[in-house]
């Protein structure tokens, strides 16, 4: 794939956490933290999954989801379906 083709997975992330969870400020929104830290309950955190899959276009077994500690591991997770 054209690397400027491809799309900013943290960003997207990103996006799709302040779209669901409109009280949560972008700039919250890091690596480090995680959706739980945020204050995002488990629907949360599924429509924020599923919303980010949307504006991929890819999809990832829900079971690879399982013990992800923080959002930079759920974006590592998101690049290798690319």
């Amino acid at each position: 794939m054209d690397e400027h083709l491809v799309p900013d997975v943290l960003e997207t992330v990103r996006s799709s956490i302040v779209t669901v969870v409109p009280e949560i400020g972008l700039a919250e929104v890091t690596r480090e933290a995680s959706m739980a830290d945020l204050g995002c309950n488990s629907i949360d955190r599924a429509e924020v999954i599923a919303l980010t899959l949307e504006r991929l276009g890819i999809s990832v077994p829900v079971a690879e989801f399982q013990g992800l500690p923080d959002i930079g591991s759920l974006v590592d997770l998101l690049r290798k379906h690319l």
